[in-house]
C-alpha cells in the first residue's frame, strides 16, 4: 500500500496525522492552567494563535481580558470566539501550528446562556478534535465537579456537562495534565 494511500486511510478512519497533538490542561480557578498552556505552547515553533471563549461583559472582565493579553505578549494572533469555537479550529487548523483554547468552562456557559444545543455543540467539538491535523493543540478547562454539590438545577446541570465535556476530551488528548497551586502535574501521556 502507498504512503499516501495509507495516509488518506488513516484519516478517513478519523485518526489524527502524527503532526497533530491535543494537551488537555485541567484544574481549578487560579490554578495556573493558563500560565502553563502559555509555556509549553511557547517552546513549539511555528505561528501561534489564541482562542478567547471570555466575553467582556463588565469592566472587571475587560480588565482581565487585557492582562491575559499583556502576559501573553507579542508573537499571538488572537481569535475572540465565545461560541463557535469548532468552526473557529476546523478553519484555522493548518495555518497556526499551536493554537491554544482558554476556556472550555467559559465557552459551554456562553453556549448554555445562548440558548444552543449544548450536547451537539460539545459534541461537534470532540468530533473536530478528532479531526485535527497538523496542529499541536493545547485546552484549557476548569475542573468543576470536586466543590459541594450546586444548589440549582442550571449549576447541576453546567457542572454535569463540564465534567462529560472534559473526560470527552481528555480521552482525545495525547496529554492531560491537572495543575494545583501552580504547579502541573501529568495525568496522561
Amino acid at each position: 500500500m502507498s504512503a499516501t494511500r495509507a495516509a488518506s486511510e488513516k484519516q478517513r478512519a478519523g485518526r489524527r496525522t502524527p503532526a497533530a497533538k491535543i494537551v488537555f490542561i485541567t484544574g481549578g480557578v487560579r490554578s495556573g492552567k493558563s500560565s502553563f498552556a502559555i509555556s509549553e505552547a511557547l517552546k513549539v515553533a511555528g505561528k501561534k494563535a489564541f482562542i478567547a471563549t471570555a466575553e467582556a461583559t463588565d469592566c472587571e472582565m475587560e480588565e482581565r481580558i487585557k492582562r491575559h493579553k499583556q502576559d501573553r505578549g507579542i508573537g499571538w494572533k488572537t481569535f475572540e470566539e465565545p461560541v463557535a469555537v469548532a468552526r473557529l479550529v476546523e478553519e484555522i487548523n493548518g495555518r497556526y501550528q499551536v493554537i491554544v483554547i482558554d476556556c472550555l468552562t467559559l465557552w459551554l456557559a456562553n453556549i448554555m446562556m445562548s440558548g444552543l444545543n449544548a450536547e451537539k455543540e460539545t459534541g461537534d467539538f470532540v468530533a473536530t478534535l478528532r479531526a485535527l491535523k497538523e496542529t499541536k493543540l493545547f485546552i484549557v478547562s476548569n475542573e468543576v465537579g470536586m466543590g459541594i454539590v450546586p444548589e440549582n438545577e442550571l449549576a447541576r446541570k453546567f457542572r454535569d456537562m463540564a465534567g462529560r465535556l472534559n473526560q470527552q476530551v481528555a480521552s482525545a488528548s495525547e496529554e492531560v495534565y491537572i495543575t494545583l497551586s501552580g504547579i502541573p502535574v501529568k495525568i496522561k501521556g
